[in-house]
């Protein structure tokens, strides 16, 4: 299955100087479906007050974008395997490092999804490690990059109601 994904991404000078390096980093990304993101370089690679801490930066964008893909591969799965999920929530962490030729790289992100189930439709623990293993497999995005990406899982079942 071939796609095309696109995303527009649109910057304006405005009224700084530019050459002097004093020059907002704020735009916007704008997805096919309507979609507008304020995005700014990172406060940690560009100071204030030329980032936007409030807006989107694209290492960020790049942890999510792989948690997300992780997520609904995850969720699919567990789907097909008939474990009902609650929610699933994943604070996910990206690592910024020098690679081997010395550029400045994300080097390790990891997932850390934490994820309810329904208590009378919940796997166990390895069958929790097994989906998130092969949500990783599957998902594209972690099979386009050259990062480590790994998974720290955690489990958590909703209690059920007893019945009279």
């Amino acid at each position: 299955m071939a796609s095309t994904h696109t995303a527009t991404v649109a910057w304006q000078r405005g009224s700084d100087d530019f050459l002097d390096k004093r020059y907002h980093r704020g735009h916007q990304w704008q997805f096919d479906g309507g979609a507008t993101v304020a995005a700014s370089s990172s406060p940690h690679v560009v100071p204030l007050p030329y980032s936007d801490p409030a807006a989107v930066d694209p290492e960020e964008a790049y942890v999510a974008a792989l948690a997300s893909c992780h997520m609904l591969w995850f969720l699919d799965l567990a789907s097909r395997a008939g474990w009902r999920v609650d929610d699933y929530t994943d604070d996910a962490v990206g690592t910024m490092g020098h690679d081997d030729q010395g550029r400045l790289v994300v080097t390790h992100v990891q997932l850390r999804p934490a994820t309810r189930f329904d208590a009378a439709h919940a796997p166990t623990q390895a069958q929790l490690q097994d989906l998130h293993h092969r949500a990783h497999a599957a998902c594209f995005l972690a099979n386009s990059v050259r990062t480590q990406i790994d998974c720290a899982p955690v489990l958590a079942i909703t209690a059920t109601e007893s019945q009279p």
